[in-house]
């Protein structure tokens, strides 16, 4: 139940439609205020900051997306919800970037309503509590983090906030920004501290063993059940749940979960009886969630079901100013563990600490830096070291668009160039693949297509 005297702003240019939605929302006690033109809804964002915008996308007069630019440019608080009509979720993850912080397609029914509402009013609160003068804001480290920035305060506050909850936790970020580091805070920070923490990875596990993973499985269940076994769920009982990469969990297993979520009840492969458990949910992407369900590829009722508190790791190119003050702490750790002396960085150290875009974020940066201590002797990283630890890659100013690789051809056929791209950047990186497609911006696999590609040419041009 949400608090008496929460307003919420609805913009919805259908009358029955407006009559319908406040009704829905009647049991949650907030104060729904209804227009039914853009024009009326800028004019009562100008007088009131409701907790809640529920936005139409379609207006008569205008279309949504200048209502939540006109909010961005007012740097109102409200969190806004947009309503789309089927087949228009692409404009709804448009709006997810201009400042919507959620989405509904019509036609839903009451109870979708009501969970997205209270999601976003829980979050709303969230905000406020982090954001409370009580908290503290120049924090360098808060329990395995480190980093000063705003950014990373922010997290720390959304971190003790989320702990006093039971709610589900949605967390996003890169790789190598700290997704279960942020999970596991949280859990030892709760009340269910004293329970088990299990994580599972779903883009590690087969998806034809991910349900046994999950739920477990009884002996001769399948081909290859030896044995009854456990599943994350049920070895979870009491404690936390943390389903890292969810957006890699097949469609169908997305179905089985959001079944068990609803019913807290857990029914093993194999066998008829449903048994009960009590667990909190935590789960993690590096992806977008909403691009995901745009796409087809993520259930958006599941997606409402884990969405209730968002945290969003920043990656350690958006918070600059903690890279030298986490790569200090790495070489001293690092440094004692290894038996050296090394006791600090020399400047043009610190400058390409500064420089490099770090695509592998935080984890990237430790392996740099334990590699550099581990081959290394004497009192100071310097440069040479770093960059023997990174592979080799060419570093330019920052100015110049940050960690980039040497400069392809420039000239001849396009999948030539493509090509010399490609390749000059594996060279930079070492041959790490991984570490390539992550400064391309593209995945893996694409780079593996790629090289079949240019082989085939190849073989075709020799033949």
């Amino acid at each position: 139940m949400t608090k008496n005297g929460t307003n919420i702003l609805l913009v919805e240019d259908s009358v029955t439609l407006g009559e319908t939605y406040k009704e829905y929302l009647r049991s949650l006690k907030v104060r729904v205020t209804h227009v039914t033109t853009g024009a009326e809804a800028l004019a009562e964002l100008a007088e009131n900051s409701p907790e809640l915008v529920l936005l139409d996308l379609k207006l008569p007069d205008m279309d949504g997306s200048e209502i939540l630019k006109a909010m961005s440019r007012r740097s109102q608080a409200s969190k806004v919800v947009v309503i789309t009509a089927h087949g228009s979720v692409a404009n709804a993850v448009e709006a997810m970037r201009e400042g919507a912080s959620d989405f509904l397609v019509k036609p839903f029914d009451g109870s979708r309503l009501r969970v997205i509402v209270r999601n976003a009013l829980e979050r709303q609160q969230l905000i406020r509590s982090a954001k409370s003068p009580a908290s503290d804001f120049d924090r360098d480290r808060f329990g395995p983090f480190i980093g000063q920035s705003v950014a990373m305060q922010m997290v720390y506050r959304t971190i003790e906030a989320a702990a006093t909850t039971k709610a589900s936790v949605f967390v996003v970020g890169e790789s190598g920004t700290g997704k279960e580091l942020c999970t596991e805070t949280i859990h030892r920070l709760s009340a269910r501290r004293d329970k088990p923490f299990v994580a599972l990875n779903c883009a590690a596990i087969p998806k034809e063993l991910m349900e046994s993973e999950i739920f477990g499985h009884r002996k001769g269940a399948f081909t290859g059940a030896l044995e009854h076994r456990e599943g994350a769920a049920l070895r979870a009982g009491g404690g936390t749940l943390f389903l890292d990469e969810i957006s890699e969990m097949d469609l169908a297993l997305q179905s089985k979960l959001l079944r068990f979520i609803q019913t807290g009840t857990v029914q093993k492969v194999g066998e008829d009886e449903a048994r009960p458990v009590d667990i909190r949910f935590m789960c993690s992407t590096n992806r977008t969630p909403l691009e995901e369900i745009a796409a087809g590829r993520f259930r958006e009722d599941l997606y409402y079901r884990l969405h209730v508190i968002p945290i969003q790791m920043p990656t350690l190119r958006e918070r600059r100013e903690d890279v030298v003050l986490t790569a200090r702490y790495f070489l001293r750790r690092f440094s004692e563990e290894e038996n050296k002396n090394f006791s600090d960085f020399s400047e043009d150290a610190v400058r390409l600490l500064l420089t490099f875009d770090w695509p592998g974020n935080v984890r990237e940066l430790e392996n740099v830096v334990q590699s550099a201590v581990v081959l290394h002797q004497g009192d100071l990283i310097d440069a040479a070291m770093l960059r023997h630890s990174m592979g080799g890659a060419v570093i330019r100013p920052k100015e110049d668009g940050g960690n980039r690789p040497a400069s392809p051809q420039s000239t001849g056929p396009l999948w030539k160039i493509e090509r010399s791209a490609i390749e000059n950047t594996i060279e930079a990186c070492g041959g790490n693949i991984q570490n390539a497609a992550a400064r391309l911006e593209i995945s893996p696999s694409t780079i593996y297509r790629k090289i079949q590609s240019w082989k085939q040419r190849e073989e075709k041009d020799s033949a």
